[in-house]
């Protein structure tokens, strides 16, 4: 199944290549609930919150509320009173990347209380990899990590994983289906690989694996429909 993505910077829908350069943007945030009507799952990023530059909080609160899809929610939630007001919100699935580590392993003691509060079938852990090591921070910091080494310790704590290929992020060049093999092979646990995919036969070749695709640049560009 495809995931369309929105991507929000300044209060606008915006995609950038690995993270980095933005290439193109929305303003009508909202008219993209109609343009992906179809989809019965969307992802909600908030990049400024990510990055650590600001926050679409109003506009993500209001997107949930507006939306007839499941909507799942990230970018910069890393403490447990900002899991739960965006739950609140309405967030389907709550995507939590930078604050699931600690001194560079997995922060098991904050992930406790985080699925404690608000369950682990809302939580999805975030995997962003470049160069094969786990990137945090709006991918700014990279750590010595694989995203094979931390899923086993992870898994008690999320009901799924947000996988993203960021060598190969925004670029349409395609993603990595070995990478996502070998990710299949380390859990039974849900996978949405993101990253480059811009063509069906990606999403076929993921579906075959049992994972999701969610796709950001190939939507908006009109390359994958």
């Amino acid at each position: 199944m495809i995931i369309p993505c929105i991507d929000l910077q300044g209060g606008r829908a915006v995609q950038l290549v690995r993270g980095r350069k933005r290439v193109l943007t929305i303003d009508d945030v909202f008219g993209l609930l109609d343009r992906f009507k179809a989809y019965p799952i969307l992802h909600v990023i908030d990049l400024d919150a990510a990055m650590g530059r600001g926050s679409n909080a109003k506009l993500i609160e209001e997107l949930c509320r507006r939306a007839k899809h499941q909507v799942r929610v990230g970018g910069g939630i890393r403490t447990v009173a900002s899991a739960k007001k965006v739950a609140r919100w309405g967030a389907e699935k709550i995507i939590i990347g930078s604050a699931a580590f600690k001194n560079g392993a997995v922060d098991q003691k904050f992930l406790q209380r985080l699925s404690t509060a608000v369950g682990k079938k809302k939580i999805i852990v975030a995997l962003d990899s470049q160069n094969g090591r786990i990137v945090i921070l709006g991918w700014k910091q990279r750590l010595q990590l694989r995203p094979a080494e931390v899923i086993p310790q992870l898994e008690r704590y999320c009901c799924g994983f947000l996988c993203t290929y960021v060598d190969h992020e925004g670029t349409m060049q395609g993603t990595s289906l070995d990478f996502y093999r070998e990710l299949r092979k380390i859990t039974k646990l849900p996978i949405t690989a993101a990253g480059g995919i811009h063509t069906q036969r990606e999403v076929r070749a993921l579906e075959k694996l049992g994972m999701d695709a969610a796709v950001g640049m190939a939507m908006y560009r009109g390359k994958l429909k």
